[in-house]
């Protein structure tokens, strides 16, 4: 299988050049370079065209001018044996060159990465030493990429999402004040509401069988998976395969709006799920059977503010691009979706707005939207 040399050229940025002459072809700086991985992932996203991110590392144990002859071969084979529309650049500045292979017709990925091994190391042998090219490690990503399916429920190959785990110092430093709001603010909430939650554990325990807390495994950021908690408002034992089946229809923009208690306005929820218990009912009403998520933002696996975590049979059935909403933000209590658009909009517009808070988020933000959340519930939490 031969890859397409398409000589059109793919969408760029303003990039920051390396202005080392390492050829005719300019390389990317690793700054710029981890920009454009992000860049190509969310066009993948929109045109479902998949890209390769290959990665030669020059080794760790060499030094001086062998070393720099062993990077400046790697380079100038990769801009002899790579098209126009590839991207050059250093994944670890001095260390690691990463090439990225858009427009390309995946049938058989084996045969992809044979091409283009075979075509590589040609290249490379013409540039250096035999002892040099033993000493080269390759490696091969694919995007989309496949997410693990064991316990972990991560990403299979966190190297394509470098901009995700890599944060800049200032996105470092908010972090960190988000964190003290988030443990200030669930310690605080957690002491005010000590009487409501004898009140409601007490209610759970007179008027149904089993356990007052409900817990369920839950998908975090970065697809970590965590024990989600909240008041039990359904019977124990029940059968999870309605909400599965409602959850896919959702996803897909199949599911129908079911008229709203309070003002007639359309929702999307599962209807009249017989489920939940009475006292469950007024609990989901009143946001109440949400307050033990307190724990979970204490502990760190949630914020008070963020996109809500999914299940992990929700996050099977998602796009592509709705994987996004779970690596770029922690899940939060509340969000932007819960104050703006809440079971009114359908679930594409609901990661939409995920996905605008996760790029402009900021201790304010946060704030603000925490600030709107009472008047949120008040005004119905169908």
């Amino acid at each position: 299988m031969t890859l397409p040399r398409n000589s059109k050229i793919s969408d760029m940025v303003d990039p920051i050049f390396d202005a080392a002459a390492y050829g005719e072809r300019d390389v990317l700086i690793e700054e710029a370079f981890r920009r454009r991985i992000a860049i190509e992932r969310k066009r993948t996203e929109r045109s479902r065209e998949p890209f390769l991110l290959m990665l030669l590392e020059a080794g760790s144990n060499q030094n001086g001018v062998n070393f720099d002859k062993t990077l400046e071969g790697i380079v100038s084979a990769m801009q002899s044996s790579t098209r126009e529309t590839d991207v050059v650049g250093w994944y670890k500045e001095r260390n690691t060159v990463g090439v990225m292979f858009t427009g390309l017709v995946v049938s058989d990925k084996n045969s992809v990465l044979s091409t283009i091994l075979g075509r590589v190391s040609t290249a490379l042998q013409q540039e250096v030493s035999l002892e040099r090219f033993n000493q080269i490690t390759f490696s091969f990503h694919f995007f989309p990429d496949d997410w693990d399916e064991d316990s972990s429920g991560r990403p299979s190959d966190p190297v394509l999402y470098p901009d995700l785990f890599s944060p800049t110092r200032d996105q470092r430093t908010l972090l960190r004040v988000k964190r003290v709001m988030d443990i200030a603010g669930s310690a605080l909430m957690l002491i005010a509401c000590l009487p409501l939650f004898a009140i409601i554990t007490l209610a759970v325990k007179l008027t149904s069988k089993g356990p007052v807390l409900f817990r369920q495994e839950r998908i975090g950021q970065y697809g970590r998976r965590f024990t989600f908690l909240k008041f039990r408002s359904m019977r124990i034992n029940n059968d999870e395969s309605v909400h599965q089946e409602y959850v896919k229809q959702l996803i897909a923009g199949v599911a129908e709006r079911v008229p709203a208690n309070a003002n007639g306005e359309g929702v999307y929820k599962l209807a009249g799920d017989k489920r939940i218990t009475p006292i469950g009912k007024f609990l989901r009403k009143t946001s109440l059977d949400e307050l033990p998520q307190f724990f979970n933002v204490l502990r760190g696996d949630m914020s008070l503010v963020g996109p809500r975590p999914p299940i992990p049979y929700e996050l099977a059935a998602y796009q592509t691009w709705h994987r996004r909403r779970v690596l770029q933000v922690k899940p939060g209590i509340t969000g932007l979706w819960q104050v703006t658009g809440r079971s009114r909009v359908r679930f594409d517009d609901m990661v939409r707005l995920d996905l605008r808070y996760a790029i402009s988020w900021s201790p304010w933000l946060d704030f603000k939207i925490l600030l709107r959340t009472p008047a949120a519930v008040i005004k119905g939490a169908y």
